[in-house]
C-alpha cells in the first residue's frame, strides 16, 4: 500500500466557522470586487466584498425576523447565479445550514432531501421550482416557510429584518465552530438513494486557505472566473467559497448556450469546467472553421498545437515548429483566445478525465488547465495540477494538509482536511465507506514517484469479460466522446465474450455536423442513427479510442441509439454524469441484441 502525505501550510484553526472568511476578506480588501452582476447592456457591475457583507448581513437578519433557529436547515433550488452564494453565507451568518436541491430534481428527490435533512424552510428561484415544491409540500410538513427568489422575496426578508440588532447576527455566526455542520450536500444519486453528505466549517475553512497557498497563481485578489456549473454540487461550491477568501472576482452564468458571450465581456483570467466543456469549445470552433471552407487548416493548426506542447515537455522545441506554431498563433490560437475574453490563463478540471490531445492543445492556447480530482465526500478537492508543475493527464499532486494512499487492489483513499463527517442519519453507509480516518473513494488510480495522482476508473465500473480481462470504461468512453456528434458513450461487456458499447448522438453538434458533411442538417435523430455516414464517423472515433488499448479490450460492436440520454429521462445525475447500472438495465435488449451468435461486425443503429 503506497501512501503520500502533503502536511498543511495554514496552521487549523478549530474555533473558525465559514464566516470568517468573508469578515477577514472584508478586513484586508473592503474596496475589492468580489462579484459582477450582468447588466442589461451587457455588462457588468462590480459589488465589492464590504458591499456583500452588507447585503449578507441584512439578509440574515431577515431569515432570523422570519423565525429561522440556530441549526434550522434550509432548502435551496436555485440554478448558478450571485443570491445562491448570498444566501448560503446569510444561512451562516444566522446559525443555520443550507441543504442544496437540484434545479433539476424532480419532485420526488426535492422531498427526499427535504424530509430526510429536517428542513424547516424552503427558498426556490422560480414558479416552476415552486410547483415541484408545492407538489410534495404535504408529504414535508417541517417546511413551514417557503420563499421565492424571482418575486423579490429575498429584499422583502431582508426589509423585514431591519429589528434584528448587529449583536444578534453577531452572536449567531460565531455559534458555530469548525467541526460543526456547515452543509448537507446530497449525492447526486448514481446508484440507489441520494446520501447526505455532513461538511463541517473546517472542512471549508480549511480546505480555502490550504487550496490558496497551493495554487497562488490562481486564486489571488484580482483574478475573476465565471460560474457556469451548478452551485448545488460541491465543485462549484467550494469554489465559490473559496473565490471569496482568496479575493477573485465572481460572475455567474448559468445558460451555457450564452457562455462564450459571457466570457467575451467579463473576461475571467480562470474557468472552472468539466472536460465536455472544452470538448465543445473545440468541436465549436473546428465546426465552424469546417463550415467557413478552413477545416483543414484548423486541424493542421490544432496538430502544431499538440506537437509544440509536447516539445516544450521534451525541453527543446524545433525551429520549424517554433515558426509554425508561431503563424498559427496569429492565424488561429489568437481568435480562440478572444472568444474566451482574452484574459483566460487558468482553467481547473474535474469530475471526469480531460484528454491528453485538449490539455495539450489549450496550453499551447495559452491556457493551463489543470486537473483535479475529488467527491462530494471530500469537500471537492483532493488534488488538483499545480501551474509551475502541472503534468497533462494527471490531477496533480494532493492539497496541503491531505494524504492519499492507494490499497492493494488500486482504490484511491484519503484522510485530511478535506474528508467529510460522514453520511446523515446513515451509519451504516459511512462504516462501508470509511477504514478509520481513512475515506474509500470506491476510484481506482495510481500515484507516481512525484506524488502526481491519475485516475484509471470506478472500482464498480470495472468490467471483467467471460475471457478473464479487466476493462475500465472510462479509458475508452472519453476518448470516443470527443467526437462533436457524439453525446455519451456507455461501454458494456461484463461477463460477456468482448466489449462493445452503447452511442447517442449529440443534439447541438449532430446538425452542423451534418451540414458540414453535406447531409440534411434537419435530419432528426432517429434517422441520423442509421446512416452511414454517422455511423461511420462514430466507428471512426471507435477505431480511434481502440488502437490504445489491447484487442481484448477493445470495443468489437456498437450500438447507436435513436434517442437522448438526460436527466429528465432518468440516465443521467444532475451533473451529466451516466447512471450507469440503471442504463445497462434500461437497454439490456439492446446489449443482448450485440452478443447473439452472429460474427462481430462493426457497429450498427437499432430502432425500437
Amino acid at each position: 500500500m503506497k501512501q503520500y502525505d502533503v502536511p498543511a501550510l495554514v496552521e487549523a484553526d478549530p474555533d473558525a466557522n465559514a464566516t470568517d472568511l468573508l469578515l477577514q476578506r472584508v478586513a484586508e480588501t473592503p474596496d475589492l470586487a468580489l462579484f459582477a452582476l450582468p447588466t442589461e447592456s451587457g455588462g457588468w457591475k462590480d459589488v465589492t466584498a464590504s458591499e456583500f457583507l452588507a447585503q449578507v448581513r441584512a439578509l440574515a437578519k431577515g431569515l432570523i425576523a422570519a423565525g429561522i433557529e440556530p441549526g434550522d436547515k434550509i432548502g435551496l433550488m436555485c440554478k448558478t447565479r450571485y443570491e445562491w452564494t448570498l444566501i448560503d453565507f446569510a444561512t451562516w451568518f444566522a446559525g443555520a445550514v443550507l441543504v442544496p436541491v437540484y434545479e433539476t430534481s424532480s419532485p420526488s428527490q426535492v422531498q427526499w432531501n427535504l424530509i430526510d435533512s429536517g428542513a424547516v424552510a424552503m427558498i426556490v428561484e422560480t414558479p416552476d421550482h415552486f410547483l415541484r415544491f408545492d407538489e410534495i409540500r404535504a408529504d414535508a410538513p417541517l417546511v413551514s416557510k417557503v420563499w421565492q427568489v424571482d418575486l423579490g422575496d429575498l429584499d422583502k426578508l431582508a426589509a423585514s429584518g431591519t429589528g434584528v440588532s448587529d449583536d444578534e447576527v453577531e452572536r449567531r455566526r460565531s455559534l458555530a465552530k469548525g467541526s460543526d455542520l456547515a452543509t448537507l450536500i446530497y449525492t447526486s444519486g448514481s446508484t440507489g438513494r441520494p446520501k447526505g453528505c455532513v461538511l463541517t466549517h473546517s472542512n471549508f475553512v480549511e480546505l480555502s486557505r490550504n487550496a490558496a497557498r497551493a495554487i497562488p497563481e490562481v486564486i489571488r485578489p484580482g483574478s475573476t472566473t465565471l460560474l457556469f456549473i451548478t452551485t448545488a454540487h460541491i465543485f462549484a461550491r467550494f469554489i465559490a467559497v473559496l473565490s471569496v477568501h482568496g479575493g477573485v472576482k465572481v460572475g455567474h452564468q448559468p445558460d451555457t448556450k450564452q457562455l462564450l458571450p459571457s466570457m467575451g465581456s467579463f473576461k475571467p483570467t480562470f474557468l472552472l469546467a468539466v472536460p465536455r466543456v472544452f470538448e465543445k469549445v473545440y468541436n465549436s470552433a473546428e465546426q465552424k472553421a469546417e463550415a467557413a471552407g478552413k477545416g483543414k487548416i484548423f486541424r493542421h493548426a490544432a496538430d502544431v498545437a499538440v506537437e509544440h506542447s509536447k516539445a516544450v515537455d521534451a525541453g527543446h522545441v524545433p525551429f520549424k515548429l517554433k515558426a509554425q506554431f508561431a503563424l498559427f498563433d496569429k492565424l488561429v490560437y489568437s481568435k480562440l483566445r478572444a472568444a474566451m475574453g482574452g484574459n483566460v490563463e487558468y482553467a481547473v478540471s474535474g469530475s471526469a478525465p480531460l484528454g491528453l490531445r485538449l490539455g495539450h492543445f489549450f496550453r499551447s492556447l495559452g491556457i493551463t488547465i489543470l486537473e483535479g480530482y475529488g467527491l462530494t465526500e471530500t469537500t471537492a478537492p483532493v488534488s488538483v495540477g499545480r501551474p509551475s508543475t502541472f503534468k497533462i493527464g494527471s490531477t496533480g499532486p494532493a492539497l496541503p494538509g491531505v494524504s492519499i494512499r492507494i490499497a492493494d487492489d488500486g482504490e484511491i483513499q484519503v484522510r485530511g482536511i478535506n474528508v467529510f463527517d460522514g453520511y446523515w442519519n446513515n451509519p451504516a453507509a459511512t462504516a462501508e465507506v470509511m477504514d478509520g480516518e481513512w475515506f474509500k473513494t470506491g476510484d481506482i488510480g495510481t500515484v507516481d514517484e512525484e506524488g502526481y495522482l491519475s485516475i484509471t476508473g470506478r472500482k464498480k465500473e470495472m468490467l471483467v469479460t467471460a475471457g478473464g480481462k479487466n476493462v475500465a470504461p472510462a479509458a475508452l468512453e472519453d476518448p470516443i466522446r470527443a467526437n462533436p456528434i457524439i453525446g455519451q458513450v456507455i461501454v458494456v461487456g461484463d461477463n460477456r465474450p468482448f466489449i462493445s458499447a452503447l452511442v447517442t448522438l449529440d443534439p447541438e453538434m449532430l446538425p452542423v455536423w451534418l451540414k458540414n458533411n453535406g447531409e440534411d442538417e434537419h435530419m432528426p435523430i432517429t434517422e441520423a442513427a442509421k446512416h452511414p455516414v454517422v455511423l461511420a464517423e462514430v466507428q471512426r472515433s471507435v477505431d480511434l479510442a481502440n488502437a490504445h488499448v489491447s484487442r481484448a479490450e477493445s470495443i468489437r460492436k456498437f450500438v447507436v441509439l435513436p434517442t437522448e440520454l438526460t436527466e429528465a429521462s432518468g440516465h443521467l445525475t444532475p451533473k451529466m454524469s451516466i447512471k450507469r447500472a440503471i442504463i445497462v438495465n434500461d437497454f439490456a435488449s439492446v446489449i443482448d441484441s450485440m452478443y447473439v451468435s452472429a460474427p462481430v461486425t462493426e457497429g450498427h443503429s437499432l430502432n425500437f
